[in-house]
């Protein structure tokens, strides 16, 4: 047992009460919802960049051969690999987020008509993404110790698409049990009793 300083313990001390009333800011509504008067599909783009944090992690993680099925822009259905199924993903995201027509930088500029449904597209492809991670490589992510960037991520991402209906929450259903447990306020701990010690 390591003995400390009376500073040293009140400064521990300040720093377990604070991190203790401290909220979790990844868990705050505030930072999904609209501020101002800015346009609802402006809002939608500028948080449209999960798919560069997801690309990121799945960089970062073996993915082996599950099998999906991808379905092109045409319509037509193609079986594929994870990682094939995620650079499918990946690629078409990184497509749409960089086309001037869809997510215009230009002021003035307007978005598409089927700008919403773009994104509910995208936000349902990276949620794809996100479960494989969680379902078929969560051991690797661990290993890596990249679990935090991951749940943070995840975390974020599941309340922007609650907070605007992105993604049907029957897709979404199969996560439940992690959503409820990375999106929910954490409980209070009950107050304790200090110990009042007076200086002489």
């Amino acid at each position: 047992m390591l003995l400390q300083s009376t500073g040293e313990v009140e400064d521990e001390a300040k720093r377990e009460e604070a991190s203790s009333e401290e909220k979790k800011q990844y868990l705050e509504l505030e930072y999904t919802k609209i501020r101002g008067e800015i346009d609802l599909n402006e809002w939608l783009a500028s948080n449209s960049e999960y798919q560069r944090g997801i690309s990121q992690l799945c960089n970062n993680i073996l993915l082996f051969s599950r099998i999906y099925y991808w379905y092109d822009e045409k319509g037509k259905k193609t079986k594929c690999t994870a990682p094939q199924y995620v650079d499918f993903v990946m690629s078409l995201c990184q497509k749409l987020v960089t086309d001037e027509e869809i997510f215009p930088t230009k002021y003035g500029k307007e978005f598409p008509n089927s700008f919403e449904s773009l994104v509910k597209k995208i936000c349902r492809y990276l949620f794809h993404v996100l479960a494989h991670l969680y379902w078929a490589h969560f051991k690797e992510t661990v290993a890596l110790d990249l679990q935090g960037h991951l749940n943070t991520l995840y975390a974020h991402f599941i309340v922007f698409i609650r907070e605007f209906n992105l993604v049907d929450p029957k897709e979404t259903c199969i996560m439940d049990d992690l959503s409820e447990i990375l999106c929910s306020p954490a409980p209070q701990p009950a107050p304790t009793p200090s110990n009042h010690v007076t200086e002489r």
